[in-house]
């Protein structure tokens, strides 16, 4: 999986290219659109879906949600899925709202709204289970793929998903809830859409969170950059070969930095490289 993180102080060189007239912001949307459209194109053959991080949209007010769009329609030009990663979490009326924007609607006085679209979208299960009823409702209506924090991959993690919940640490706990939820929710593969945020960056965890889990498919960032490796992400694809989703970010992107030369060249090198060792069937 691309994960798509635009730095507008960091895009490829070529992106800058057209990005003429309007404001400030609209023109470093433009330019922001066509890195990850580059970026698409270059390693989008290795991949099966992209993951923009809603944040470095979101920075550029309302031009970067037209970056965002333009970035969803770029991929679904290519055959990819989208995974919206904005790890959404409130109280449920917020939480149908949030649902609404990422793959639902809204009805208002003059029809409905389209939010999104996406495919798939992360989201916070530490406010419990009944904030996550909406998200759940509103991707079961659309299709859609809900993935819910249980052991990310940086290394403050451990500050909360390590402490003990009742003989159990929280990321265990969190673990029980995914699995609680998604057995609602299992397809004919037997695998759920209810999956879960796992840090490749702890392999030695993903044994223990598969017994856990073992209908939830595992989205595994921290590959690359975070140090995470992806021949040792077994455990994730026991269930079924579609059980893991390995995503990498900067490492592909920024390939070049490392290996030189073409940033496409580079980044579409770096990813089917990453392709080979994670599905090498």
């Amino acid at each position: 999986m691309l994960g798509l993180d635009p730095d507008p102080a960091a895009l490829w060189p070529s992106a800058l290219e057209g990005a003429d007239g309007g404001t400030t912001a609209e023109r470093t949307a433009a330019a922001v659109a066509r890195h990850c459209r580059l970026a698409i194109e270059a390693a989008g053959a290795s991949c099966v879906a992209v993951k923009p991080q809603l944040a470095c949209f979101e920075r550029l007010g309302a031009p970067g949600w037209w970056a965002l769009e333009q970035t969803r329609d770029a991929a679904r030009e290519h055959g990819l899925l989208v995974l919206a990663d904005g790890k959404r979490g409130d109280v449920p009326v917020t939480a149908r709202a949030y649902a609404q924007a990422l793959v639902g609607s809204t009805d208002g006085p003059f029809g409905r709204v389209e939010g999104l679209g996406a495919d798939a979208f992360t989201a916070n299960p530490l406010l419990g289970r009944d904030s996550l009823d909406p998200f759940m409702k509103a991707a079961d209506a659309s299709g859609a793929g809900c993935f819910l924090l249980v052991n990310t991959s940086n290394p403050g993690a451990a500050d909360i998903q390590d402490l003990d919940a009742g003989g159990q640490p929280v990321h265990e706990r969190l673990a029980v809830l995914v699995d609680e939820i998604g057995k609602s929710y299992v397809g004919d593969c037997g695998l759920s859409f209810v999956g879960a945020v796992c840090g490749a960056t702890r392999p030695e965890r993903l044994g223990r969170l598969r017994e856990l889990m073992p209908r939830a498919i595992f989205l595994l960032p921290g590959v690359g950059a975070q140090g995470g490796s992806a021949d040792a992400l077994a455990p994730a694809f026991e269930p079924h070969p579609a059980a893991g989703l390995v995503a990498a970010s900067r490492s592909i992107v920024n390939a070049h930095g490392d290996r030189g030369g073409d940033p496409a060249a580079a980044a579409a090198a770096a990813a089917e490289e990453l392709r080979a060792l994670a599905w090498p069937g």
